[in-house]
């Protein structure tokens, strides 16, 4: 709980005013009682009336100062919890963007949203709870339990027993509700992931008629998630009754014993009252601390999902001395890299990868799936960090510079074209936020896109929706492009970043690109021999190892992978005809 603690202390007197205004609700409710039986004993039985309208009141007033008391807690207890669960989001949500690509594989997606969301609610819950009920709750308990034992200590050994059996039946409920809240979270997770999932592919399914896969795949996690729900909670559940029984034993031993004391004469009737009034205050403090550990423990889990992220190491940091280049060309050299990926099969994923880009250079980049084209690439702007060798950009060392360095130099257009809610200035802004009309214009046109943006109604505000749904496959492509392209960076990847577009503009934009950004080092992810056949060089990759290096004539030449690759694509439509 000390995390808790942390982020509660930057409010540390509103944490310390709710507890006294509780001691004030409840210090209030504890002396009501015994003022109701002066009342009956001094002013009802001997018909005093000035010392009735004396005493009720003081109850009165007593009361009124219960109502401001429990008011003020609810207040500061309110602003503490809302305040820490917000900040304690904040840096949660800072430490995921911080994340490398590692360790967001780490944690699922879903996974962090339920943390971020449903996991910090439950610390909200239990901060609040705690700085009302875990103050409330031991001073009534205790407060009752002393009230009693100055009206009656040998009734009052009644209020010892109950709660000794109603502390053992806690302890024991608790301790088998405990692992099922565990249980909760992880299923929300599931049922997290399957909406995510099916809300995303929402056009996917449609396509594929496939709504009712995905409503069975939906309703078995729900359910899942509802029966464990159903579990905790039926062991939970059984506290109430189990408490109702005790206390109305109580009550009877309280009316069995306490009659017989005032038959005898040493106990009076509005004492009894009294008695079973403390009882009734205590065994519901004892329930709302039930409650209170109930929600601790399901807080506690959330906490220690919540930590885990906080916790985790971030595997790709800036250097503790980092270095910067004497020259900014763009010049890129692989020596042996190799990389595998943590907790994978161990096999490589590249093996032995050595090549130069010199400045200005456009480098292709072909191969199978699964050959590792996306993670060479990754590699240059740490995406990722190599298993082994080095990767230089103009001379100095990738895990040398700060990473703000690195990503300003290598501009990546990723393989998964994700544009932004906000419109379509904002989305091409995103690289690079200081740029004025005329450089959104610029990056637009050097990536064929200016002309269908000045045909939507809104021109460059046009607003895009979440992931861009209201522009098509090509158009985002190309709005990611100028994206990457305002930047103005030494190198740009293009990670297979025209696959949506048809041949004609994929080729105005790498003539564009050739004219405006010809100083610029580009790598080329592609499919299609033809778009990277003017390429300066190709490395043609094949289990992730480079088998073949070279321009277009070269690899015609001396490579049959890279022969194999070609004509296969001619013989699947003429690929290459341009």
């Amino acid at each position: 709980m000390k995390i808790i603690l942390k982020y509660m202390k930057p409010y540390r007197i509103l944490a310390i005013l709710a507890p006294l205004f509780m001691m004030i609700e409840a210090s209030s409710e504890l002396i009501m009682p015994k003022l109701m039986t002066l009342l009956i004993n001094q002013g009802v039985a001997t018909s005093n009336s000035s010392y009735i309208l004396k005493m009720g009141a003081a109850m009165i007033s007593i009361a009124i100062l219960g109502i401001i008391g429990g008011i003020g807690c609810l207040i500061c207890a309110a602003i503490v919890s809302q305040r820490a669960g917000a900040d304690l989001r904040k840096d949660l949500f800072i430490k995921i963007q911080n994340f490398s690509f590692h360790n967001i594989d780490t944690f699922q997606t879903p996974s962090l949203i339920t943390r971020l969301t449903n996991d910090i609610t439950q610390i909200q819950m239990v901060i609040l709870m705690s700085l009302r009920m875990l103050i409330r709750a031991p001073l009534l308990c205790f407060g009752s339990l002393i009230m009693a034992f100055t009206i009656n200590a040998k009734l009052a050994m009644i209020f010892i027993i109950a709660i000794a059996i109603l502390g053992l039946a806690m302890f024991f409920i608790m301790r088998k509700a405990m692992p099922k809240f565990q249980m909760v979270q992880n299923k929300l997770d599931g049922v997290n992931t399957v909406m995510r999932e099916c809300l995303a592919g929402m056009r996917v399914v449609k396509a594929f008629v496939r709504h009712d896969y995905e409503m069975d795949k939906f309703n078995t996690a729900n359910e899942d998630y509802k029966e464990t729900n159903l579990k905790a909670f039926r062991i939970v559940i059984i506290m109430l009754p189990a408490m109702m029984l005790i206390l109305n034993v109580s009550v009877i031993a309280i009316l069995w014993f306490g009659g017989i004391q005032v038959y005898s004469g040493t106990l009076r009737i509005e004492e009894i009252m009294a008695f079973i009034t403390y009882l009734m205050q205590m065994v519901m403090s004892l329930m709302m601390m039930a409650m209170v550990f109930m929600y601790i423990s399901r807080a506690q889990i959330s906490l220690n999902r919540v930590n885990e992220v906080l916790k985790e190491e971030i595997d790709i940091v800036d250097p503790v001395k980092p270095v910067l280049p004497k020259k900014n060309e763009g010049k890129v050299s692989f020596d042996n890299v190799f990389f595998r990926y943590e907790g994978g099969s161990g096999e490589p994923v590249l093996e032995g990868i050595s090549f130069v880009a010199n400045p200005g250079e456009t480098i292709g980049i072909l191969g199978e799936t699964g050959s590792g084209k996306s993670t060479l690439v990754n590699l240059m702007p740490r995406l990722y960090d190599v298993s082994q060798g080095a990767i230089y950009i103009d001379g100095v060392d990738v895990r040398h510079y700060t990473i703000h360095e690195l990503r300003k130099k290598v501009a990546v257009i990723l393989q998964e074209t994700i544009l932004f809610t906000g419109t379509i200035r904002e989305n091409i802004k995103w690289g690079n936020k200081d740029a004025t009309e005329d450089q959104v214009i610029a990056a637009a046109k050097a990536a064929q896109a200016h002309d269908f943006i000045m045909e939507l109604p809104n021109g460059y505000d046009t607003e895009l929706g979440q992931k861009g749904v209201n522009v098509s496959g090509g158009q985002k492509q190309r709005i990611s492009i100028a994206r990457a392209i305002i930047q103005n960076p030494n190198i740009i990847i293009f990670d297979d970043s025209t696959s949506a577009v048809d041949s004609l503009t994929e080729k105005r934009i790498r003539q564009s690109m050739m004219e405006s950004h010809r100083h610029c080092t580009k790598f080329m992810i592609a499919q299609k021999i033809s778009s990277i056949k003017e390429a300066d060089k190709i490395l043609v990759l094949k289990d992730g190892k480079i088998v073949a290096e070279g321009n277009h004539n070269k690899l015609m030449e001396t490579s049959v992978d890279y022969q194999e690759i070609y004509y296969s694509q001619m013989k699947k439509g003429g690929v290459l005809d341009e």
